[in-house]
């Protein structure tokens, strides 16, 4: 095992924000990163990373992925109407290490802190970085007033123009927070998110850290490669253990999931990186 899944194990069965893992809980998480490996490693390995080298090209995956930052929370949102208490008549989560796993992403993704000490949503300071690389916010400021007047989101998305790859890829999530159960939709948030962002993350940083030009973005990225990686990822493990125990098709269903979701991913980068020739 890698030094990176003992990293993972450690925190699962040291995480103060769920119970500890069993052995056979740890074996089945090993036996679904093994599993998942081939396509996580097709993902990580894609040529996007060091193709977004320019200003232009920056822009123009900004406002692509803008829309990946926003199904993000449509996700994290399903699973925390389904782990808390979100009625008018408040009830006791069944799984307070659950609840207490979601309520913390909540927080961070909602209410986080931006480079100048200010309260915003992660979604906010990606448009904050958007604005200040001077990519377009227009469609996804439409999109959102689409939404907030109740049309659905795939009618928003073409009512903006936004591209095919996007289209097919926010229909994806979608599709996982309306139909899939818990299982699916934590494999899903896990597997596709909050333990791959990190590491794609840190194939575009090199690039943008240190430039004037994208603050904003490199603290945006920074932040998530700091709380997914330290916090929502190995705790997020340690959730999906725990909801799936020793259940063998629990485990099945979660890496269908997964697998899925990394394709989505894939065929994201693979619709943006060939945009990015015309940037």
């Amino acid at each position: 095992m890698s030094s990176r899944n003992d990293s993972t194990m450690s925190s699962m069965n040291h995480s103060a924000f769920s119970s500890p893992a069993s052995a056979l809980e740890i074996a089945a998480v090993n036996d679904l990163r093994a599993a998942l490996a081939p396509i996580r490693t097709e993902l990580l390995s894609h040529s996007i990373y060091n193709a977004v080298d320019s200003l232009p090209r920056l822009r123009l995956f900004m406002s692509h992925h803008v829309f990946a930052v926003w199904d993000f929370m449509c996700l994290a949102k399903r699973l925390q109407r389904d782990m808390t208490s979100l009625q008018e008549l408040w009830l006791p989560p069944s799984r307070p290490s659950l609840a207490r796993f979601i309520n913390s992403v909540i927080l961070s993704e909602e209410s986080d802190i931006d480079p100048d000490g200010h309260v915003a949503s992660h979604l906010g300071l990606y448009l904050a970085a958007m604005e200040e690389a001077r990519a377009s916010v227009e469609p996804i400021l439409r999109f959102i007033d689409l939404v907030r007047e109740g049309v659905d989101a795939q009618s928003s998305l073409a009512a903006v123009g936004a591209p095919w790859s996007v289209r097919r890829f926010v229909s994806n999530t979608m599709q996982v927070v309306r139909d899939g159960t818990t299982i699916e939709v934590l494999a899903s948030f896990l597997f596709g998110r909050e333990d791959l962002i990190p590491e794609m993350f840190l194939r575009l940083l090199p690039q943008w850290g240190d430039s004037r030009q994208a603050r904003w973005f490199a603290y945006y990225v920074n932040r998530h490669i700091e709380i997914d990686g330290a916090e929502h990822g190995p705790v997020g493990l340690n959730a999906l253990a725990e909801m799936a125990g020793g259940d063998v098709e629990s485990w099945r269903i979660a890496k269908q999931s997964a697998q899925s979701a990394i394709a989505a991913r894939i065929a994201l980068w693979d619709g943006i990186y060939a945009s990015l020739g015309a940037a």
